[in-house]
């Protein structure tokens, strides 16, 4: 008898089911991630010196390579409530320290 996982039912309609909820996990909260990401990135790098348009331009860059590894890492992670919570969490985490950096600058 094989080895099946707890999540995938086996049956087409619940790997249909399990691949479109990878897929939103990956596009929608590696958005949430990337934008959490950026957002502290910049206000970090201008709170420590670097010009504004400069620290802007470069987390967006590290933003783009950070939204690839979250979206491929969606699809290889063995469990996906742990995908789902890694990024919306980290997301909302990030955004909230970006804003709170954001704060101390003006």
């Amino acid at each position: 008898m094989s080895r099946t996982s707890s999540t995938v039912s086996g049956s087409p309609r619940g790997l249909r089911l399990q691949l479109a909820a990878r897929m939103a996990a990956a596009v929608l909260g590696g958005y949430a991630f990337a934008w959490g990401f950026i957002a502290t990135a910049a206000s970090v790098m201008f709170a420590a010196g670097m010009g504004f348009h400069d620290a802007e331009f470069l987390a967006s860059m590290l933003g783009v390579l950070a939204f690839l590894v979250v979206f491929l890492w969606a699809f290889a992670a063995r469990r996906l409530w742990v995908v789902w919570a890694v990024l919306a969490g980290g997301g909302a985490l990030l955004a909230a320290a970006g804003s709170l950096v954001q704060s101390w600058l003006v």
